[in-house]
């Protein structure tokens, strides 16, 4: 868990800004799935006391991304394999969606800016940045869901992201995923600037089925590291 930036942070409504101060630490990975919750070195790295923080694992307890042990503190808590299968083929039907009615809306300067976030997510892979890269990721499919404009189907998708991003970067992607990943990227760009949206849903699905599966082979590192 990286530590060694100070974040000091508003007063106001404490414990929900350390929640979300939280759950963007697990999108980044700072946090991973399984590990155990330095609560010591979290109230130094955003400068407050112990009272505030233990509010902010509550509201992340209740959201399932942390386990609250008596005794023996909190941990940030891991997807199970059924889960993933629940969780990510309903993330595909909602993007398809979002993909499908973006392609109807888009503009020609809103595909310039998918297309420049795409860019520089490039340029985080060719240099093996996968932070910057994830990152990246991440805006893309989210300007697919800003760009389709339907606010319901935004706030649905972002309360599953939540729960998925926590889990989804436990272990490094193997280069043949991420190449992968890459791929279907170029192949929904494509789509996109043909307007294709129902290409782009398709395509959009297979993408969350890939990230199924590298899920699936993270966890099982996870377990094998464990086993030994």
């Amino acid at each position: 868990m990286a530590l060694s930036e100070t974040a000091i942070i508003p007063r106001r409504s404490l414990h929900h800004e350390l929640a979300s101060q939280l759950r963007d630490m697990m999108v980044r990975g700072d946090l991973k799935a399984g590990d155990k919750i330095n609560e010591q070195a979290l109230c130094q790295r955003f400068g407050v006391s112990r009272t505030p923080l233990r509010e902010a694992l509550k509201v992340l307890a209740n959201d399932g991304l942390v386990i609250l042990l008596p005794n023996r503190g909190a941990s940030v808590a891991r997807i199970n394999p059924g889960e993933i299968d629940e969780l990510f083929p309903i993330m595909g039907a909602m993007e398809a969606l979002a993909g499908e009615a973006a392609c109807a809306r888009v503009t020609d300067a809103e595909i310039a800016g998918v297309q420049a976030l795409h860019d520089e997510m490039l340029a985080f892979y060719r240099a093996g940045d996968p932070a910057g890269y994830l990152r990246l990721n991440r805006r893309i499919h989210e300007s697919f869901f800003e760009i389709a404009g339907n606010t319901s189907l935004t706030q649905l998708y972002q309360t599953l992201m939540v729960r998925i991003h926590a889990v989804r970067f436990t272990a490094q992607k193997s280069m043949e995923r991420w190449r992968e990943a890459v791929e279907d990227h170029e192949a929904m760009m494509a789509a996109l600037k043909a307007r294709d949206g129902v290409r782009l849903g398709t395509i959009l699905k297979e993408h969350l089925r890939h990230k199924a599966a590298m899920v699936h082979e993270a966890l099982d590192q996870l377990d094998s590291r464990a086993a030994e």
